[in-house]
């Protein structure tokens, strides 16, 4: 079992930055892959960026060169870095572990390769 929660959302204009946090807890497994996603209103949730347990990357389309996930290992925690932020961002954050491994790096921006998530942090961006 892998308990997740999540921190750092908050209100920002256009323009500006927030780091998002996922404290892990309650795992014993070596190897965990993690992600972060979004839901705004009236959407489907959709990946956001994913990070292997070994470090490899990979980001929406829509967040490239904006985004940056990162983790501690030492401290079981997953970061999503938003810079640039624009209102179309506005969304419900939400960060999810797996422990089993992954075939696809591509496969770490859908919701199916999870098994774990946390309840949300909200960001909102205005114009």
């Amino acid at each position: 079992q892998v308990q997740l929660v999540e921190s750092g959302g908050d209100s920002v204009q256009a323009g500006g930055s927030l780091r998002l946090s996922c404290a892990a807890s309650r795992y014993t497994y070596t190897r965990i892959h993690m992600g972060w996603f979004r839901q705004a209103p009236g959407k489907e949730r959709e990946g956001v960026a994913g990070i292997t347990s070994d470090g490899t990357t990979i980001y929406a389309d829509s967040v490239k060169g904006r985004f940056t996930i990162s983790k501690d290992d030492a401290k079981n925690t997953l970061y999503l870095q938003m810079n640039s932020l624009k209102p179309d961002d506005t969304a419900m954050y939400y960060c999810a572990a797996r422990s089993g491994p992954v075939n696809s790096i591509p496969f770490l921006l859908s919701e199916h390769a999870y098994s774990y998530w946390g309840q949300g942090t909200q960001v909102t961006v205005s114009s």
